[in-house]
């Protein structure tokens, strides 16, 4: 397992060591005492599970009350996941971090507090993404940033994805500024 820090400060990718024979493979998927050394969060409170069909597209989303990190993986499948900073004091302020995450690259992202968090799945298969969050989930303190923001202009690598009508309804950038959370 090793960590490191990422072009926008604050993320990092945890590589994963895969022990692999002809059964499969094994993999410790979190240990307290290596992300304590990697300067990671050792004491998460929650652990989420989304099962998402291809073409399904989510985000972009986050929490403001309490503010919360997460740490993203898939155990089954494929996703594009994205990372934007949305600190306003941030040098990197509406830049964007992304990655294809899968079950079989041992990939993790941590995306701390001060970050919209969305993905898509790539392929024909279904994926499975766990993440692990290090405050309680509440719906009140929970918004996000339009997907497809013209000022932000991520390139899903997706044609015409699914979106909950929720995710549509999300804040623009521009909506965002006017009362910024982080």
């Amino acid at each position: 397992m090793k960590a490191t820090d990422l072009s926008i400060e604050g993320l990092k990718l945890v590589e994963l060591s895969l022990y692999k024979d002809n059964r499969g493979y094994f993999v410790e998927r979190f240990n307290q005492k290596r992300f304590q050394e990697f300067g990671l969060p050792s004491s998460f409170v929650q652990d989420n599970h989304s099962l998402s069909a291809p073409g399904v597209l989510r985000g972009l989303h986050y929490q403001r009350d309490p503010v919360q990190g997460k740490l993203v993986g898939v155990t089954r499948g494929r996703i594009w996941d994205v990372a934007l900073d949305l600190r306003v004091n941030s040098p990197t302020f509406k830049k964007y971090f992304s990655i294809e995450l899968n079950a079989e690259n041992g990939k993790l992202l941590w995306i701390p507090p001060g970050f919209a968090h969305g993905f898509c799945v790539l392929g024909s298969e279904a994926a499975d993404v766990l993440y692990k969050v290090d405050a309680l989930y509440n719906a009140k303190g929970e918004n996000g940033i339009l997907w497809n923001d013209s000022d932000i202009k991520i390139p899903w690598p997706i044609e015409s994805p699914q979106v909950s009508e929720r995710d549509c309804s999300l804040l623009s950038l521009k909506e965002y500024q006017k009362d910024p959370w982080f």
